[in-house]
């Protein structure tokens, strides 16, 4: 791997980036990263096109993906990497979950339209074959509508839950998507677990039975984790051992996030390399 910052946790507009996979590895190149990982949302569609663009080039390549799972109300979102694409049971889910998002949608759009002028197939003009289609969608298609200036307004406004249209999607339970991960031979880590408030947006015992069905580590160098929730982030890595990553999920012009903004210790993409059995870094 070439030396440079490493960031594990990018979209391509395989689900709700911007950037065609080979532009997103072209950017990070440019960037100077020495390695990222593509995680789109709940399909690794996009990981041909990007070990394509990245041969070449001295930046390794990640092959990842980012699972739904949701527990009661709280989505919960898990990086999986070096997963075994051909895994039938990821297979299976992930296509069960991509399903979901998209009828779920569906009901948004329809709901939406019926108080502004906006379609499906407005939609659709803002997705791309075989994407995961979701809300950034919507928005995408809100902006062009002249409903919201961009992405952000669109979810603190249209898109926000008090605005009465939101509906969740099937997701499976975190544990059952660490288990997943695991035994499709990736390595699970929790994205983003510390958005809210003060604290992990899970309880401690769940942490402990993730752990337990083999939960590899914890996203804490993010935007949105708190700071009073990445010490206690911290402090559960210490106690569980866990490894620590630091991604800036990145999504093109999609959200604010820059390339490297926040990184992950070499040594840390090291063990999970090591740890990773379902396929092999690019690069």
């Amino acid at each position: 791997m070439r030396s440079g910052p490493v960031d594990l946790h990018c979209h391509s507009s395989v689900s709700d980036g911007t950037q065609p996979p080979g532009v997103l590895v072209a950017e990070a190149v440019a960037a100077g990263l020495g390695a990222m990982a593509l995680t789109d949302h709940d399909t690794t569609a996009g990981w041909d096109a990007a070990a394509a663009a990245v041969r070449g080039t001295g930046m390794t390549l990640v092959p990842g993906m980012e699972l739904s799972t949701r527990l009661g109300w709280n989505s919960v979102h898990l990086l999986a990497y070096l997963p075994d694409p051909t895994d039938a049971g990821l297979l299976a889910e992930t296509e069960r979950i991509r399903e979901g998002r998209r009828t779920r949608a569906e009901a948004i759009v329809r709901r939406i339209g019926a108080d502004y002028a906006i379609t499906w197939d407005d939609v659709l003009l803002h997705t791309g074959a075989g994407s995961t289609v979701g809300r950034p969608h919507i928005a995408d298609a809100l902006v062009a509508l002249g409903l919201a200036a961009d992405r952000s307004a669109a979810f603190a406004g249209i898109l926000h839950p008090r605005a009465g249209y939101y509906q969740p999607h099937y997701a499976p339970t975190p544990l059952e998507g660490v288990r997943l991960v695991v035994a499709a031979g990736g390595v699970p880590v929790l994205a983003h677990p510390a958005t809210h408030g003060r604290g992990v947006n899970l309880l401690e015992g769940d942490i402990a039975e993730l752990v337990d069905a083999g939960l590899f580590g914890l996203e804490v160098e993010h935007r949105e984790n708190t700071p009073d929730g990445k010490r206690a982030l911290r402090r559960l890595c210490e106690r569980y051992g866990l490894v620590e990553t630091g991604s800036s999920d990145y999504h093109g012009s999609g959200k604010p996030n820059r390339l490297a903004e926040n990184t992950t210790a070499p040594e840390v993409l090291e063990r999970i390399v090591a740890a990773g059995r379902g396929t092999d870094v690019v690069g």
